[in-house]
């Protein structure tokens, strides 16, 4: 007899469930026979797919990640480093808004050990490389690229937060959004007119493929 071939679409439902637990109660209330009955399963497949409740954990980070790196990867660079800067702001955004429990879950259940701390990092540098490109380019002043990166990853993820849990609207999250943005860009030394050019081109750009801030 064959060995029954793992369906990754229960796994796909299995992490999108797990992840809704995780974002809504936290880890302690992620068990292996609640997953198992609310993604209408056993608690084999659960096994079967992950090969423990650690693992689990691992590929529910590792698919947020994924799907946030494939957010951020759909920038293309152009000529304006601080308008591809702004869509990466918009991407990250746009991630969160649109699987709002594997947003919160990347978060809540942080990684538990060296392995786990290393998942996602290739999205943050994404972002670093994005703020270096504008310091070449002269727009913001020549600083730390992975410290002013930080500060953009915090401010972003304050506004997902933020509108996440219902405090800000989808409308008011947005323009929360391009207007601290800009003054934080400005903040690190660019003209605030170029700035604003350059994220009105970023808008542009985001309403032409239909992307949601």
């Amino acid at each position: 007899m064959s060995p029954k071939i793992a369906d990754p679409a229960v796994a796909t439902t299995l992490i999108e469930v797990a992840a809704g637990v995780l974002a809504t109660e936290g880890p302690r209330a992620l068990t292996l026979r609640r997953l198992a009955a609310e993604a209408g399963t056993s608690t084999m497949a659960i096994y079967t797919h992950f090969g423990s409740m650690t693992a689990l954990h691992r590929a529910i980070r590792r698919e947020g990640f994924a799907r946030l790196g494939a957010h951020l990867g759909a920038v293309e660079a152009s000529r304006d480093p601080v308008a591809d800067l702004a869509l990466l702001g918009r991407a990250y955004f746009e991630n969160g808004v649109t699987n709002p429990n594997l947003y919160r879950a990347m978060f809540v259940d942080h990684g538990r050990d060296d392995e786990d701390a290393a998942i996602g990092l290739e999205t943050f540098f994404v972002l670093v490389d994005g703020v270096q490109r504008c310091i070449d380019a002269g727009r913001i002043a020549d600083h730390d690229a992975v410290a002013l990166a930080n500060h953009l990853w915090a401010l972003t993820h304050g506004i997902v937060t933020l509108h996440l849990a219902g405090f800000l609207t989808l409308e008011d999250a947005g323009a929360a959004l391009t207007d601290a943005a800009a003054n934080l860009l400005i903040g690190y030394g660019d003209d605030r007119k170029r700035a604003y050019r350059s994220i009105g081109r970023a808008a542009e750009r985001a309403a032409a493929r239909g992307a949601t801030a």
